[in-house]
């Protein structure tokens, strides 16, 4: 007896090209959205979300090998200190030894009338002590080179200039990575929400940054980006386009003195890439904006840069920052309690091109009816003079017509 069961397999719908998920039905397309997870750009501790894949010409880190070695992490940078010195302590090591070897002084070890090349050298393990002693300069005095080897004295030259040379690399190296200002941004602070609110009359895209330090930053700067992609007029698609966001390059707002905590703010107008983006088709973009903080530490003098970005369920409209600066006996106080906090106002859910143009549609009627009493008194003047002008015209044509009818009667007569 057969029976129907249902299959517990679950048959996957293969991904379409973005062209081809056009021309679905936009209730696809909104439920696809909403449950799919908006992939990053920049995550919000400031790490970007990229991977570099199918990197061929990796000779390339070899020619710029200090920068490979800064940028790795502590652990490898930690191992290849070590074995950096480790092996050039062994190879020494081996020719001291090698030398030793080939002049005969492992053979006459304990004969006083043999001068060998390196005193009380008896074997690897001595050759490499002293290759320790003579690169790190320590100088025990137990193993020492005589004026008998000239080999010896030729290798002790070419220990002490390589072992220079390694010191700089392997110990500015070190000091280079103790010393990188990424640690620093950890204490410059961005606000968790953005939020889009009325300020001045005008829509504003605002998002709070703050240092959690008593030493500032100087000479900092602040800017933003708008990463959403983008399909040209020609049916090009451009994934991940970078458009600048404006928060004060041109009124010089975008240098900060950042003290306490500031409130960056961008005006949405008709240059702004929200222009046209209200508050129910923001919650349908797919887009990410993301935050950058520049300055020099003012400690090190050595440049710092924070990170952070905001997607769309990150941008809060309606609402504004709550305020953390208080005035208290001879001093200002920052809460930092109250760094993440927002409150809501009341906010048109409109774009701000629907905005401006009921704002101009409002200043409208004022100006037709002054233009209509103007046009009102205006046409009586007109119309009399209309009236005299015909009138005048009027006399003129019968007197034309009656000299022209006296001319006619004498040339009969």
């Amino acid at each position: 007896m057969e029976q129907d069961v249902e299959s517990p397999v679950t048959i996957r719908q293969p991904k379409l090209p973005k062209q081809a998920r056009e021309d679905l039905p936009k209730q696809l397309i909104d439920k696809d959205r909403t449950k799919r997870k908006i992939q990053r750009y920049v995550r919000k501790d400031g790490k970007c979300n990229v991977h570099h894949g199918n990197v061929r010409e990796t000779y390339r880190y070899l020619t710029d090998i200090f920068t490979t070695l800064v940028d790795l992490k502590w652990r490898f940078n930690l191992f290849i200190f070590v074995l950096v010195y480790t092996v050039t302590w062994l190879f020494f090591g081996f020719m001291w030894w090698l030398i030793a070897y080939i002049r005969g002084d492992l053979d006459h070890i304990g004969d006083n009338q043999w001068t060998p090349c390196v005193n009380n050298l008896n074997g690897f393990v001595s050759a490499f002590l002293f290759s320790i002693e003579t690169e790190t300069t320590i100088g025990y005095g137990y193993r020492v080179i005589t004026d008998k080897c000239p080999e010896g004295i030729v290798l002790l030259l070419v220990q002490s200039v390589l072992g220079s040379i390694v010191n700089a690399f392997m110990v500015g190296c070190m000091f280079v990575k103790i010393s990188q200002p990424k640690k620093r941004a950890e204490t410059l602070v961005f606000s968790t929400n953005a939020v889009i609110s009325m300020r001045d009359g005008r829509l504003c895209l605002m998002f709070r940054v703050g240092d959690l330090r008593n030493s500032h930053i100087v000479e900092a700067s602040i800017r933003a980006k708008l990463i959403k992609s983008k399909q040209t007029k020609e049916g090009e698609f451009i994934p991940l386009n970078q458009t600048d966001i404006n928060v004060g390059y041109d009124t010089g707002d975008d240098r900060l003195f950042l003290v306490s905590p500031l409130i960056i703010c961008h005006e949405i107008n008709q240059h702004s890439p929200f222009w046209e983006i209200s508050k129910a088709h923001l919650a349908k973009e797919e887009l990410e904006i993301v935050v950058i903080l520049e300055g020099m530490v003012e400690a090190t003098g050595m440049t710092c840069q924070a990170r952070s970005s905001y997607v769309t369920s990150e941008i809060k409209w309606g609402y504004r920052f709550t305020p953390v600066l208080t005035l208290e006996d001879g001093f200002y106080e920052v809460d930092y309690n109250s760094f993440h906090e927002v409150y809501e106002t009341n906010t048109p859910t409109c774009s701000a091109r629907e905005l401006a143009e009921m704002t101009a549609r409002a200043r409208l009627p004022l100006t037709w009816s002054v233009a209509s009493k103007l046009n009102q008194q205006v046409a009586p003047e007109t119309e009399k003079e209309q009236q005299e002008k015909s009138g005048h015209n009027g006399e003129d044509q019968t007197e034309r017509n009656g000299d022209i009818a006296n001319v006619e009667n004498e040339s009969k007569v």
